[in-house]
């Protein structure tokens, strides 16, 4: 089974050089290569393949494409999740490609190049796709303390636009020259290779990788519109328990901070639009805290009275961003430890950008 694999591999390599955008006999054979054979190994794969992966993910799936229409210099073979990754452009996945000059062959992580910003899927720039793999390669580092084995640069040496994206989309990749494959374990790789993937898919549901903001917009877009498909990428979101304990976890490292910094504090958050009032000698700051799972910090979500107060007060107030909060679950009422805390205080909100995500429309009296 496993010579099957490395003898198709090796012929889409020899026919790589053949390139050509019409589709010549050539490209023919290393069209059914990619879009039937190595599929057809891979599906093959699936049962030893699955127990690399978390047993939540029961869904995977095989495809490869050579070009839609015209063919593409960089043909590709993916392995995923349908729940976590429904098409090419959206999630991670594990992906074969092939180098143009057919020299080598590349096992990687890759991503889709959109992301879930304000309740709803959007194309991402080339920043946000580098933020994106970057989030990735944190969770396997977190999770195995290394990248290794993938820790070789993708050099995919083709000219169209379309495979430098899938270079910046690669996560981490395994370069195999074309004369290494044969004692390459193959079988091994793309297993070690699936179970990074599991870890990240786990992170993606603790909703490690949306930002605080954008967590709480998801939850509003459910409210707004309760029948909308909503996928296991999106994150499951947190039970109002769990939402207590990293509230909790985020007012105790913030006062924790700010009492370090000399501040007394005052928690304020049962009954005014900010939540700790610190004090030092003569001044004093009103400060927001928002806690959250992910690992970003890039949004949050105010209401009106408190964007209202962060503008009326500014040089008064302050936010403090508690990310990485991590949750036991272990015990009958969920707990939460760790916590990274950055601190912005004397905070200016007009520096950020406010943006609309619902809004109440009410019947005029």
């Amino acid at each position: 089974m496993g010579f099957q694999l490395k003898t198709k591999i090796k012929r889409v390599c020899e026919l790589q050089p053949k390139y050509s955008s019409s589709n010549t006999p050539e490209m023919q054979e290393r069209g059914n290569l990619i879009r039937s054979d190595l599929t057809q190994e891979l599906r093959g794969r699936l049962r030893d393949l699955s127990r690399a992966f978390d047993p939540l993910f029961d869904d995977l799936a095989v495809e490869g494409s050579d070009g839609i229409g015209r063919k593409t210099e960089a043909p590709w073979v993916r392995l995923y999740s349908k729940a976590m990754s429904p098409t090419a452009r959206a999630g991670f996945y594990v992906v074969v490609h092939f180098s143009a000059d057919g020299s080598a062959v590349f096992v990687t992580i890759g991503c889709g190049s959109t992301i879930w910003s304000g309740g709803d899927l959007r194309p991402i720039s080339d920043e946000q796709l580098k933020a994106k793999t970057s989030w990735a390669r944190s969770v396997v580092e977190q999770h195995w303390g290394t990248l290794a084995p993938f820790t070789d640069a993708i050099a995919l040496g083709a000219r169209a636009p379309l495979p430098r994206t899938f270079e910046k989309a690669t996560a981490f990749a395994r370069r195999i020259p074309v004369e290494s494959i044969d004692s390459t374990d193959l079988d091994g790789l793309l297993f070690t290779c699936a179970e990074r993937l599991s870890a990240i898919y786990l992170a993606q549901i603790e909703q490690r990788d949306v930002a605080p903001g954008d967590q709480d917009a998801l939850e509003l877009a459910a409210i707004v519109k309760p029948l909308r498909h909503r996928t296991r990428a999106q994150g499951i979101g947190l039970t109002a328990s769990e939402r207590r304990a990293v509230e909790l976890r985020a007012m105790l490292l913030a006062t924790q901070f700010l009492e370090s910094e000399g501040f007394t504090c005052d928690d304020k958050s049962a009954a005014e639009s900010f939540d700790i009032l610190a004090r030092r000698g003569g001044q004093a700051l009103k400060i927001e805290v928002k806690g959250t799972t992910s690992d970003l910090c890039g949004s949050v979500l105010m209401t009106r009275n408190e964007v209202e107060l962060h503008r009326r007060e500014k040089g008064r107030t302050g936010l403090l961003i508690v990310s990485r909060i991590q949750l036991d679950r272990s015990g009958a009422i969920p707990s939460a430890l760790g916590g990274v805390v950055e601190a912005m205080l004397r905070w200016d909100i007009d520096q950020w950008m406010l943006e609309s995500i619902a809004f109440q429309v009410r019947r005029p009296a």
